[in-house]
């Protein structure tokens, strides 16, 4: 559930965007009862690979586990009620209290970066660098990038038994590897 659209991305007056850590899983659940309190809030997530029971299964998931965006006017807003919303355990805040906004720009970048309600990072992919695999059975290997084609399908080579094993997949499926 992404509570940002285009018409409503802009900050007014002295908005800002603040870090609320939730309760572990529950980071749906505290975006709904903050949107439904009034508060924008902003969700980055990203398709990961779940592994279970020997099953792998893509699903969406928090690109920052327990971490959730909302715009607060300090001056305006009731800010303290965010800390007591269902699903919402803390702002993150300075030692006075007072939550700390988070630099400017970096939650437009990512909303930038959205296709659909998940965040893509293989905007800027370049041939000869080094991507990590988001999903698929390939989840979290690391390999560099061989080929990209204007069908959005990439060769990755990945490093197995000594051996380079080229890999095709799409390319929403990779990030730059820190």
């Amino acid at each position: 559930m992404l509570h940002v659209d285009a018409g409503s991305r802009e900050l007014a007056g002295n908005e800002k965007w603040f870090l609320a850590y939730t309760l572990p899983k529950s980071e749906w659940k505290a975006e709904l009862h903050l949107g439904a309190q009034g508060f924008r809030t902003y969700l980055p997530q990203i398709w990961k690979t779940v592994r279970h029971a020997r099953q792998l299964r893509t699903v969406r998931a928090p690109l920052f586990p327990r971490y959730l965006f909302v715009t607060l006017d300090l001056d305006r807003d009731r800010w303290l009620s965010v800390r007591s919303t269902v699903g919402v355990s803390s702002l993150l805040t300075t030692k006075d209290g007072r939550p700390i906004p988070v630099p400017a720009g970096i939650v437009e970048a990512l909303i930038e970066q959205c296709d659909g309600n998940v965040t893509r990072f293989d905007t800027r992919l370049v041939k000869g660098q080094h991507v990590r695999i988001l999903s698929g059975p390939f989840a979290d290997f690391v390999g560099t990038l061989e080929r990209l084609d204007a069908t959005e399908r990439v060769q990755v080579l990945l490093e197995m038994m000594g051996t380079s094993v080229p890999v095709t997949l799409h390319r929403s499926a990779l990030s730059p590897a820190a």
